[in-house]
Parts: structure tokens; C-alpha cells; sequence
């Protein structure tokens, strides 16, 4: 089911962040948002999961207006990884990643089989298994930003939102990451990722969605759109586009703009 904003109008404070907005995201697809800071990125993303009211526009999944959803049935059909997550209980990580089930289940009941099955499923997913029995406030960074994900994961949502999921881990961990995001979209999980890396962009997502100043200035096929036009215009850089040897076209900053 495909998630879809329309007309999307958004301001904090005095301030209009977002303008505009329409995009219809697919599921089974991994799609990018990229932006130079300020863009609006984050609160378009905020917006998606019903944490921020828009002043104009709305945002559905299929054709249900998000912001209406009953909250549980909400979580259970979006998951949101926010940027910078922190962690501030003394649990086991298990049991952190076992929150992520909190929406399927009745108030004051237990973890069912199927529960646990999913945290298991999560752990092994995100590589964290490893760190099940430890204390999920004594994790590195790195090791967080997987036990959170995989919090999200145990939910089995319909969508996956994640702002900045590759902020803390090192390349090793982005690459293994975006690999496993990659899968899920395969299994048809729709995948919605701000990022800032235009190489990870152009490696891990089908479709990319280009903010300039709160307002969209291309969405599309990450091969048209992570092309000179559109990234001059979005980031005042010039970029030369070369292939991989996986075979991806890689949109390489080589300068800025001249004036």
C-alpha cells in the first residue's frame, strides 16, 4: 500500500518549512530524501508519521489520512526511526527491541509466541543478537542506532521511516545496513530514508525525493535525479557522474557553483 502526501504545507513557529509537498511513495521501494540543511527533510519526515500537524496538504497510506489513524493501529503500520534516538532505561536490549511489539498487543498482556518470534527475527536482522542480554544504555553509538532499528523492525510495519539511520555507524555497519533495508524493501516493506551521503543515495535507493528550501525540486528515479541539474540546483555544487564497479552511477561533488 502506498504511502502519499499531498499538497503538503508545514510551518514551526512563524516560520513555513515545508511548501507544497506531493509525493506518492511505493511500497517495495526504497526512497531517499536529500537536501541541504534546512531543507526540510526531518519535518517532512515528522510529518509523515503524524508528529507534526501540516497547515495545508495531507499524508495517506492508501486511502486512509495518517493523522486520523487510531495511534495504535498507526504504529503498527508505520515505523519511525527518528535521528539521534537515545536510549535512557536500564533494560536489556532484548527487551528494548521487544517494545517494538507494544502496539500488537493488549493492554497488560504478555508477550506472545508470535511476539517473541519478531524480537528474534529483529535481533538477527540488524546483526544485534550478540547484544541481547546487555544493558541498552551502555551500548556505543553504532550498536544504539542497530538496537533501535531493530525496535522498529519487531513492529513488522507496512513502512519503515528512518531519519539519518547511518549518522553514527561506520562503513562497514552502513553498508551491512543499507543491505538489510534493501532486503526488506525486496520483501515488499516500503522504505523511506533521509540521508545526506549522495553515494549511499545513489547505491541503496530506487527513488530519490530532492528538497530546496521546503519545496520539492525533483522526485523520481535515483539515476534522474541524482544527476547534474537537480544536485546543482539543490546543493550549489557541480557534480561529475561516473559508474561503479557494481554498475551504480555516482554523482561525485567536484566543486561549487561559481557565481
Amino acid at each position: 500500500m502506498d504511502l502519499s502526501v499531498d499538497r503538503l504545507a508545514v510551518s514551526l513557529g512563524e516560520r513555513r518549512v515545508l511548501e507544497d509537498v506531493t509525493a506518492r511513495f511505493r511500497a517495495g521501494r526504497v526512497t531517499a530524501i536529500l537536501g541541504a540543511n534546512g531543507s526540510g527533510k526531518t519535518t517532512l519526515v515528522r510529518t509523515m508519521v503524524a508528529l507534526l500537524d501540516p497547515d495545508a496538504g495531507e499524508v495517506r497510506l492508501g486511502k486512509s489520512v495518517v493523522r486520523r489513524l487510531d495511534p495504535r493501529e498507526r504504529a503498527r503500520r508505520i515505523g519511525y526511526l527518528p535521528q539521534d534516538a537515545r536510549v535512557h532505561w536500564n533494560v536489556t536490549v532484548r527487551d528494548l527491541v521487544a517494545l517494538g511489539r507494544l502496539p500488537h498487543r493488549a493492554p497488560f498482556a504478555g508477550p506472545s509466541p508470535a511476539d517473541e518470534a519478531a524480537v528474534t527475527a529483529a535481533l538477527e536482522a540488524t546483526g544485534t543478537t550478540r547484544f541481547a542480554k546487555r544493558r541498552a544504555d551502555a551500548l556505543s553509538g553504532g550498536e544504539r542506532a542497530r538496537v533501535l532499528l531493530a525496535r522498529v523492525l519487531a513492529g513488522t510495519p507496512e513502512w519503515l521511516l528512518a531519519d539519518e539511520p547511518l549518522a553514527s555507524l561506520d562503513p562497514r555497519h552502513q553498508l551491512d545496513l543499507l543491505e538489510q533495508l534493501r532486503g526488506l524493501a525486496g520483501s515488499g516493506l516500503g522504505v523511506v530514508l533521509v540521508l545526506h551521503d549522495l553515494v549511499q543515495a545513489a547505491r541503496a535507493a530506487d527513488d530519490v525525493l530532492l528538497l530546496k528550501d521546503g519545496r520539492v525540486i525533483a522526485f523520481g528515479p535515483a539515476r534522474e535525479v541524482l544527476s547534474h541539474q537537480p544536485l546543482r540546483e539543490a546543493f550549489g555544487v557541480e557534480v561529475m557522474v561516473i559508474s561503479d564497479e557494481l554498475g551504480f552511477a555516482i554523482p561525485v561533488p567536484i566543486g561549487r557553483v561559481k557565481s
